[in-house]
């Protein structure tokens, strides 16, 4: 009896050890980083204001950090750990060596407009005209050159520029100065133009031309020693975006885009609208996505065609989430059909 006794004693301590181990390998508070600050950053706000992180045991702090490279440096550093950001820097990183993983992607396809200057009425029409990016090998450009793929226009052939100038509001003003004839917006900035007289030759989020933009993404050995972590975070963040969906959350979701954005009530009306229409509703990480970033960045890049995407993508927490009916259980508690 004394035996079994002790022996008890033995393997209790040893459970107890395992976990203060495994406590001791999470971080007392997670870093979220995103590299843009606009509506589609609703889903992290929301997960905060909602106290989703808290929900699930995950004490989070979300910073800004201005450019995606930077943002990646420090993931790979280790001084944050998760990060809220694209395929394209996910890729950028990996070719140089990066151990990067995206565990979910919250838009998989292009959800741009194309907007032309006036007198511009089809996409033929295209043809030896300037067409503005924010920044050559961005994820503005990778959308333009898609766009100009789904017409059938090739940028050298057809004598169409491509020139860097500028974020999206600097490209609106643009288009209406003349300084471009044509470019690639969010909905929040084309439909204000589309009132005032400018032709859209074609919205590409009904098209599902498939990128991997905005997403989940941790170092491959944080994932390892954490995968708890990372599980209850992507349950937090699940349950935002149903939040969001929720038709009854509406007008706390305007509220928290007002609050971050410092908007007003109608930029944020346009604001939700582009995130409602440009989320997947199951965030799964595509590889089409990441193959169309990957062709379009070894034009620029070539080390980038040696990396394998599909080692790009860790989705086993996402197919348990979804297996398992969490993410449906989400959208069944909002009242999202």
């Amino acid at each position: 009896m004394r035996r079994c006794v002790a022996f008890f004693f033995v393997v209790l301590g040893l459970s107890i050890s395992e976990k203060a181990l495994d406590a001791a390998s999470a971080p007392a508070r997670t870093i979220i980083a995103h590299a843009a600050v606009n509506a589609r950053v609703l889903p992290l706000w929301a997960a905060k204001e909602q106290g989703f992180f808290s929900k699930y045991g995950v004490p989070s702090e979300m910073i800004f950090i201005r450019q995606a490279p930077t943002l990646v440096a420090a993931l790979t550093s280790g001084d944050i750990q998760i990060g809220y950001t694209g395929g394209t820097a996910v890729l950028g990183a990996a070719a140089s060596g990066s151990d990067l993983k995206i565990l979910a992607a919250f838009t998989n396809r292009v959800t741009y407009d194309v907007v032309a200057r006036r007198g511009i009425k089809t996409p033929e029409d295209l043809r030896g005209k300037i067409f503005g990016v924010q920044s050559i090998g961005g994820t503005v450009w990778m959308g333009a050159i898609l766009a100009l793929e789904h017409f059938g226009l090739d940028p050298n052939r057809d004598k169409i520029s491509l020139i860097a100038a500028g974020d999206q509001s600097v490209l609106a003003q643009a288009l209406v100065t003349g300084t471009i004839d044509a470019t690639v917006l969010d909905g929040v900035m084309s439909r204000t133009l589309r009132e005032n007289g400018y032709p859209i030759l074609a919205e590409l989020g009904k098209l599902n031309i498939p990128i991997s933009s905005v997403g989940i993404v941790a170092k491959g050995s944080f994932i390892e020693k954490n995968p708890q972590t990372i599980e209850n975070m992507l349950k937090a963040l699940l349950e935002s975006e149903a939040f969001i969906f929720g038709p009854s959350n509406k007008s706390k979701a305007l509220v928290i885009l007002k609050k971050y954005l410092r908007i007003n009530d109608q930029e944020a009306e346009e604001g939700y609208k582009d995130v409602i229409t440009g989320l997947d509703r199951k965030p799964h990480a595509s590889l089409a996505g990441l193959r169309n970033v990957q062709r379009l960045m070894k034009l620029r890049n070539p080390n980038v065609e040696k990396v394998k995407v599909e080692e790009l993508v860790d989705d086993r927490f996402m197919r348990k989430l979804d297996q398992s009916g969490f993410i449906d259980e989400m959208y069944a508690k909002y009242g999202v059909k």
